[in-house]
């Protein structure tokens, strides 16, 4: 998520350098042809330039709308997970008590048990998070990485992290091992909170009610990580996609023999004015164009994605205070105004 104001200029023209390159090669061959070769019939009527134009708008507004309706259900999922989250947290403090049994628990095992499973959910949040991050076929950050700009904008955790390393902070050893050997790591964290609270209420440290409302609970937060998982394992529809492309493409490719016309009516030199004015309304259309494709994956880790790593950082923040804990991670800071 970019956290400045705008984007700069040098931003903005880092991220389409290469596409104004070949913008003015599309634009210069047609007009080097009419003005140096004398073919000045390689020329089209700006009106079938500009319907095919109309239609290429009507379809990158589409395109951007559904982009942005992705991005923002993810977002709304993700805010609700900060809900449950901290839900979760004051239900496994307040719910496990020893009121229920017959005989008495010391306070601190009682406090252990709320730990441990605070911590798990920790777990929870930190392999989803990994696996919301895995690069699928159809999304657009191998390009992206790819650009030397970005490589020295952000750096995404779960990439160059390991979840390992990092899931052992939250599990114990016997558990960790288990869960590292599924294949869908998030799912059987919350399948072992489920074991765990059925181990609780056979102790009575839990009544039926408070089990019931807890696996309830769980329930909701199996739904808003399938809701991820749908996001992300269901691409924008790619004819969709891939016929905008080559719409966008067919546009500008025709965009100067329809311009050259046009200048040629105020002058034959204001032909050159073609190589500029093809280069800007190529840019426009394309970036727009790209606009899209950068939003239609929000858990990826592009610049404008969901924050994720910063979210789950901000829930592990709340739930260890809630356990009156004295040394509590940073909060996530934006690195060039991007936070992941």
């Amino acid at each position: 998520m970019h956290t400045g104001r705008t984007y700069t200029l040098i931003e903005t023209i880092g991220w389409t350098k290469r596409y104004i390159l070949i913008f003015i090669v599309i634009g210069a061959v047609p007009v080097l042809i009419h003005q140096i070769l004398g073919y000045e019939w390689l020329v089209i009527p700006w009106l079938p330039v500009a319907l095919i134009g109309t239609a290429v708008a009507f379809l990158i507004g589409f395109k951007n709308s559904a982009s942005y309706d992705r991005m923002w259900e993810a977002r709304k999922i993700w805010g609700e997970i900060i809900n449950l989250s901290r839900a979760w947290a004051i239900k496994v403090k307040g719910y496990i008590t020893t009121e229920f049994m017959d005989g008495e628990l010391p306070e601190e095992e009682i406090k252990s048990i709320q730990k441990k499973m605070i911590y798990r959910h920790l777990a929870w949040l930190t392999a989803l998070r990994f696996q919301l991050r895995t690069p699928r076929d159809w999304e657009s950050m191998v390009n992206v990485c790819a650009d030397i700009h970005y490589q020295r904008s952000y750096e995404i955790q779960e990439v160059t992290g390991n979840l390992e390393a990092e899931l052992r902070n939250f599990l114990e050893e016997g558990e960790l091992k288990k869960i590292l050997s599924k294949d869908n790591r998030a799912t059987h964290i919350v399948a072992s909170q489920s074991e765990e609270l059925k181990r609780l209420r056979h102790l009575n440290l839990i009544e039926d009610f408070r089990h019931i409302d807890m696996q309830n609970l769980l329930d909701k937060l199996y739904e808003q990580q399938g809701k991820s998982e749908r996001i992300k394992n269901f691409p924008y529809p790619r004819q969709f996609a891939t016929m905008n492309l080559f719409f966008v493409w067919i546009f500008i490719s025709l965009i100067p023999f329809g311009m050259i016309q046009e200048f040629e009516k105020l002058g034959h030199n204001f032909v050159w004015a073609t190589i500029p004015f093809t280069v800007l309304v190529s840019w426009v259309f394309h970036t727009m164009e790209r606009i899209g494709e950068a939003s239609e994956n929000p858990f990826e880790g592009g610049p404008n994605d969901v924050p994720i790593t910063a979210l789950a950082r901000t829930i592990e923040i709340d739930l260890r205070e809630m356990l009156d804990e004295t040394e509590i991670p940073a909060k996530l800071e934006p690195k060039n105004n991007i936070l992941l």
